[in-house]
């Protein structure tokens, strides 16, 4: 069986917050989410625009980077977006 691959993805919606996800094909689910059938908190924040993409990893990695990219401060998503900060999983 081949090692499932996706990609870690950030989102700048439209009222300037920042949303992060985990998805297999990210320009699918960015089309999901400005049809507004993607994630409930983007529903009422459209447009939104991809800023950001790590990946392929797998799966497990992707969800890990996921959680401790949402355990930044907003300051340090932002300095991420302009790659002025790079973030190391724990083993």
């Amino acid at each position: 069986m081949p090692d499932k691959r996706a990609f870690v993805y950030i989102l700048r919606c439209a009222d300037n917050t920042l949303y992060i996800g985990t998805a297999k094909d990210v320009a699918a689910r960015l089309k999901q989410h400005n049809a507004r059938r993607g994630a409930k908190y983007t529903k009422s924040r459209l447009p939104v625009r991809l800023v950001y993409r790590a990946g392929p990893i797998s799966l497990t990695r992707a969800l890990r980077r996921e959680y401790h990219l949402k355990r930044l401060t907003r300051p340090q998503k932002l300095a991420l977006i302009r790659g002025k900060l790079a973030v190391k999983l724990p083993r």
